[in-house]
C-alpha cells in the first residue's frame, strides 16, 4: 500500500535530517556579524557559502548581489509551468554580535546540539529559518515527482538586517524586475509557542527622531535668572508630558489619520491565544500593564501605534546639586506605526506639533532617522490561507494568527514590489534572539521544512483561482 503524501514528506525529511544539520552547522560556524567591521570578510564568506549551497540544492541561478555594505544572495528556480505564480522568500544571513564572555555557555560560533536543541548564534535568527527552505524544496520535488517547483521560486537573503538594513531598499529598487513576485514570504519571524503554531499577519513600522532644545548660550545661575528666562530642560519635560492624553492616546494632531482599525474578527482571534499577562509582565521585567484605553495588551503591542520617549537629557547630572538653568536639553522619541499610517505624514505631523510646543526663546532642531513602513496581510488573502493550511498539515493542528510589535525591512518589499507580504517562521520566544545561548528547537525546524514542502503546491493552486 502506498504512503500518504504527508507520510512521504516526513520520511524524506527524516532520511535527510542529518546531512541537513551538518550543512547548517557549517554555515553557523561563519561569524557573519554585519555590525562589526572586522567581520566584513566573514559576512562575504557567508554569502558565498549560501550561494554555493543553493546551487547544490538545485537552484539553477544563484548570485551574490553587492551593496554599499554587505552582500545579499539571490537565487531563482523557475517552474516548468509558465503560468505558475511567482513567490519571493526573504531572510537574512548576517547575525548579531556574540562572544563567550557575554554569558554564553558554549562558543557562539561553534554549534552544539544538546538534546533536541541546536545552540549557535544565528540558529534561529535567521540562518536556521533561511536554511529550512533548502530541504523543504527538495522534499517538495521528491514527493510530488516534479523536476521544478510548483511555483517560480526566488530567494533574497540580505546581509545587513542586523545592522538596520541601510542599503536594502536601494537594492530592492535596483533589482525590482528580477524580484517581481505575486507574493513575498518572510522567514524571519516566530510562533507563539512550541505547542501553539501561529502565522504572523503584520508588523508595525517605525519613525525615530531626536529633538535638541537650546536656551541660554551657556548654563546660567538659577537664582539670578530662574523664573525669568525659558529653561530647555523644563520645555523637554512639558513636551514629554504633552505627548499622550489622559487616555493613553498619542496627542499629536493627525497621528491616527488613515489608520486601519482592528476588525472584530481580529480582536477575537487575538483573544483566543493563551496569553498570560502576569507571565508577560515578568518577561518584560515590569510591574503593571498600561497604554491606550479600550485595547488589550496584545492589541496595543501588535496593532496600535505608539509614541515612546527613548531618552531624555539635559542639565547637571553629577553628585550633589548645581543650581543652574541648563543651556540645552535633548529628547529621543520613537513612534511605532501601523497599517494605514505613512512615515512621511507622521514626520510632518510630529514636526508641526513640536513647533507648537516650543516657546519663544528656545531654539530647536528636530532630526529624523530612516523610517520603516508597516505591513499587514488581510486575513482572507488566499496566500495567507495557503500558508496556514501548510503549517497546519505540518503541525497537525489548527494554526492561529498573531502580529509582530517590532519593525523590519519586509515593508520595503511590499512597497517597492507592490506584493503582499506573508510571514512563515517556526522560532519560539525561548530561542533567545540577540541574546546569549541562542538556539533553535530541532523538531520545530523540521516542521518548517515540512511546511514549505507542502506550501509550494498549495500556493500554486490558491493563487490561480
Amino acid at each position: 500500500m502506498s504512503q500518504s503524501p504527508d507520510n512521504a514528506v516526513r520520511q524524506y525529511i527524516a532520511e535527510h535530517r542529518q546531512s541537513f544539520l551538518e550543512d547548517l552547522t557549517a554555515w553557523l560556524r561563519i561569524p557573519s556579524v554585519s555590525a562589526q567591521p572586522e567581520h566584513a570578510d566573514d559576512v562575504r564568506r557567508s554569502a558565498d557559502w549560501l550561494a554555493a549551497q543553493l546551487k547544490e540544492t538545485g537552484f539553477p541561478a544563484t548570485e551574490v548581489w553587492e551593496t554599499k555594505g554587505a552582500p545579499a544572495v539571490f537565487a531563482e528556480w523557475p517552474s516548468d509551468d509558465p503560468d505558475a505564480p511567482t513567490v519571493l522568500v526573504y531572510g537574512h544571513h548576517d547575525v548579531q554580535p556574540a562572544a563567550r564572555e557575554d554569558g554564553w555557555d558554549t562558543e557562539p560560533f561553534e554549534p552544539e546540539i544538546k538534546g533536541n536543541r541546536l545552540y549557535a548564534r544565528g540558529a534561529a535568527d535567521d540562518k536556521g529559518q533561511v536554511f529550512f527552505h533548502t530541504l523543504g524544496v527538495q522534499a517538495h520535488l521528491a514527493t510530488t515527482g516534479r523536476t521544478t517547483p510548483a511555483v517560480h521560486l526566488k530567494l533574497l537573503i540580505e546581509g545587513e538586517e542586523e545592522s538596520g538594513s541601510p542599503h536594502f531598499r536601494t537594492l530592492v529598487e535596483k533589482h525590482r524586475d528580477r524580484l517581481a513576485a505575486d507574493v513575498v514570504i518572510v522567514s524571519d519571524t516566530g510562533m507563539w509557542s512550541e505547542t501553539t503554531p501561529t502565522v504572523c499577519t503584520g508588523m508595525r513600522g517605525l519613525v525615530e527622531c531626536e529633538l535638541s532644545l537650546c536656551g541660554p548660550d551657556q548654563d546660567i545661575h538659577s537664582g539670578s535668572f530662574g523664573g525669568a528666562v525659558p529653561n530647555p530642560a523644563t520645555v523637554a519635560g512639558r513636551i514629554v508630558a504633552a505627548l499622550h492624553d489622559g487616555h493613553g492616546k498619542v496627542a499629536v494632531p493627525g497621528f491616527y489619520d488613515g489608520i486601519i482599525e482592528l476588525t472584530d474578527r481580529e480582536r477575537a482571534l487575538f483573544a483566543e491565544l493563551p496569553f498570560d499577562e502576569q507571565e508577560w509582565l515578568r518577561t518584560a521585567k515590569s510591574y503593571a500593564a498600561q497604554g491606550e484605553e479600550g485595547f488589550s495588551t496584545l492589541e496595543r503591542i501588535w496593532a496600535r501605534p505608539t509614541a515612546e520617549v527613548n531618552g531624555i537629557g539635559g542639565g547637571y547630572q553629577g553628585p550633589g546639586g548645581k543650581t543652574i538653568i541648563p543651556s540645552a536639553a535633548t529628547l529621543k522619541l520613537s513612534f511605532r506605526i501601523v497599517a494605514g499610517q505613512n512615515p512621511a505624514r507622521i514626520e510632518a505631523a510630529v514636526t508641526q506639533w513640536v513647533e507648537s510646543q516650543v516657546p519663544a526663546g528656545i531654539r530647536h532642531t528636530l532630526t529624523f532617522s530612516g523610517a520603516t513602513r508597516p505591513c499587514l496581510t488581510p486575513l482572507d488573502h488566499p496566500a495567507l490561507e495557503a500558508v496556514s493550511r501548510a503549517m497546519g498539515r505540518a503541525f497537525e493542528q489548527p494554526v492561529r494568527y498573531t502580529r509582530e510589535g517590532g519593525s523590519g525591512p519586509a515593508a520595503d518589499l511590499q512597497d517597492v514590489l507592490a506584493s503582499p507580504v506573508l510571514f512563515l517562521g517556526i522560532s519560539v520566544p525561548s530561542d533567545g534572539w540577540h541574546a546569549p545561548n541562542e538556539k533553535v528547537e530541532l523538531d520545530l525546524l523540521m516542521k518548517g521544512v515540512e511546511t514549505t514542502a507542502y506550501l509550494w503546491t498549495d500556493l500554486a493552486e490558491s493563487l490561480r483561482t
